[in-house]
């Protein structure tokens, strides 16, 4: 995954920080909807394999996988989870209220393999990005 970003400063160890702007779901009028509350600029660190200085615009890269599969892990799995719960009730005969019960435990079940999973090995494969050149 590519992304456009500027190098705001260099960092030790062959590193700078870069700015990503974050792109909107409304297709950059924000003020027609208000909705972005959030900011709007990103701060990461990103390896400067290309010696770029500060104040220019580059394109950083991603290993796609990582960030699928970070994505899968906080969407799909606690869904799944929910859905499990829900399913496994029903098909056990007992009540809606005890199915819907089960599937909220499904979804803090997943909200819990979550956590585990990150403190376990969120440090190891964080997502890391590569300035791959100068725009």
């Amino acid at each position: 995954m590519t992304q456009e970003a500027v190098v705001t400063k260099l960092l030790p160890g062959g590193m700078a920080e870069v700015a990503v702007t974050r792109s909107t779901a409304c297709g950059g009028n924000c003020g027609s909807c208000e909705s972005c509350i959030f900011q709007s600029e990103l701060r990461t660190s990103a390896k400067n394999e290309i010696d770029a200085r500060p104040g220019q615009r580059v394109l950083i890269e991603s290993r796609s996988s990582r960030i699928y599969g970070a994505a899968m892990l906080v969407y799909i799995v606690p869904l799944l989870l929910m859905l499990l719960g829900f399913a496994a009730a029903s098909l056990l005969g007992l009540s809606e209220a005890v199915a819907v019960l089960c599937s909220f435990a499904g979804l803090v079940l997943g909200a819990v393999l979550l956590v585990l999973v990150h403190r376990r090995k969120g440090r190891e494969q964080e997502i890391s990005f590569t300035i791959v050149s100068r725009i």
